[in-house]
């Protein structure tokens, strides 16, 4: 009785929340209140997969499932991105049948690193990506070990590892986990590959098995590359699915060997989440053909990267998690490499929708210089803690009359619809975006 009630509770509060825009997570909030082991008792497909990590989460998940229903799958997922337990059991019960059958072939939810051992407490995941492990939101998450340690809380030994070889971090799943059952996805080194490490700081420098100095022989982007630590042996594992030539300026790149693929967006966040989605789906039974035709040029629709015109500027938002310094910086590597005269607008106004925090010290794990080169003009820093970021740009070897500070979003969006036609970057978060977007043309 009380999963009859879940469920039908479940459906009742999610189509409410249909008609006013909300309930990706308040109706399975109320289901578990009324049948705290509901998504222990539910009949789930065969095949669940999950997707976890710092970063990449939602976009993975996206490719995923276009992959999957191209291939002919019935998909259920958290299209909202509403990643704890609430939200995975709203997902979950509004796509079962009154008895507790979920319909679908497969269950693919994207899950909150934090919370993924509450989720998966009921029930197992039988492939789990893990995408990478960041400094990410210091106030809400702490060091990205202590990250580490709750999502190993959600690892079971009947479940498939989907690992990124080239975070040390992440690769550390595999230790106390069956051989057999862990997957392994990594870069190649390539043209974006350097020597030496570029950030603010290096959180790879240190083996996070024995805490002894790590040694690289090449690095993709932040801590990430191919590593190996000489007093444990803690290494680089040969992936399983490897990127083996890439051309980002080109937007190519071919998938072990003999795959090669348009990029639609040119970043190499984009290059891991394709190389994540591919992997999974390989495992899957897709075949290379089914997916190659879908990741092919593929365009992300979760508003990751949003195009807009606004006055004579073509405008390209590239959304940034705020209190993630990694984000950032790929991102303002991606503005650095077009090499076309253009403005670039920073904006950081409400540092999170969920919790209210002032917290800025993030700002300074940036490496702002990166938009210290010749065909970026002008550099706007707007929204409440326009003085925070003016503040950090001051220790940046930006030239200072090319910064412009200023509060006012709405004013910042009517200077440039009267000014200037050059490309326009803006570089801020989820809980940001929208304030600009309202002034300008998608």
């Amino acid at each position: 009785m009380r999963l009859f009630l879940a469920v039908i509770l479940c459906k009742l509060l999610r189509f409410i929340g249909g008609l006013i825009g909300k309930g990706s997570s308040l109706p399975g909030q109320f289901a578990l209140k009324v049948c705290p082991n509901v998504l222990g008792r539910v009949k789930l497909p065969e095949k669940i997969i999950a997707v976890t990590g710092s970063n990449g989460k939602t976009s993975t998940v996206e490719m995923i499932a276009a992959i999957l229903e191209q291939d002919g799958r019935r998909v259920v997922y958290n299209k909202e991105g509403s990643n704890q337990i609430e939200g995975v059991a709203t997902l979950i019960l509004s796509h079962c049948t009154l008895g507790g059958k979920m319909r679908g072939d497969v269950l693919l939810l994207e899950s909150d690193e934090r919370y993924a051992r509450h989720t998966f407490k009921w029930f197992h995941p039988t492939h789990f990506v893990i995408t990478n492990l960041y400094r990410d939101q210091l106030s809400r998450n702490g060091h990205s070990e202590w990250v580490y340690d709750a999502v190993k809380d959600a690892v079971f030994p009947e479940t498939t590892l989907v690992l990124n070889a080239d975070d040390p971090l992440v690769s550390c799943f595999a230790r106390d986990h069956a051989p057999d059952r862990v997957k392994w996805f990594g870069l190649d080194e390539c043209s974006v590959s350097t020597r030496e490490h570029r950030g603010v700081y290096h959180d790879g420098a240190r083996c996070p098995v024995c805490k002894g100095p790590m040694e690289y022989s090449c690095f993709h982007y932040a801590h990430i590359g191919h590593y190996a630590c000489p007093a444990c042996g803690h290494k680089r594992h040969k992936p399983d699915f490897a990127v083996t030539a890439l051309d980002l300026k080109a937007g190519r790149l071919t998938i072990n060997g003999d795959r090669p693929l348009c990029l639609a967006f040119k970043s190499i966040y984009n290059v891991y989440n394709i190389l994540a989605a591919w992997s999974v789906c390989a495992l899957a039974g897709v075949s290379p053909d089914v997916i190659s035709g879908v990741i092919n040029n593929y365009m992300l629709k979760n508003g990751r990267m949003i195009t807009f015109r606004l006055g004579e500027h073509r405008g390209t938002l590239l959304t940034s998690k705020h209190e993630n310094s990694v984000a950032y910086d790929t991102n303002l590597s991606y503005i650095a490499a077009t090499e076309k005269p253009c403005t670039v607008l920073v904006i950081v106004d409400a540092i999170s929708r969920k919790y209210f925090t002032g917290e800025t010290s993030w700002l300074w794990d940036i490496d702002f210089d990166r938009l210290n080169a010749p065909h970026i003009g002008k550099i706007m820093l707007y929204g409440r803690y326009c003085n925070d970021l003016a503040v950090r740009f001051k220790y940046s070897q930006i030239p200072a009359d090319k910064i412009e500070v200023g509060e006012s979003i709405p004013a910042a969006a009517a200077y440039l619809k009267e000014n200037g036609d050059e490309d326009l970057y803006v570089v801020t978060c989820f809980s940001d975006r929208d304030k600009l977007l309202e002034h300008a043309a998608r």
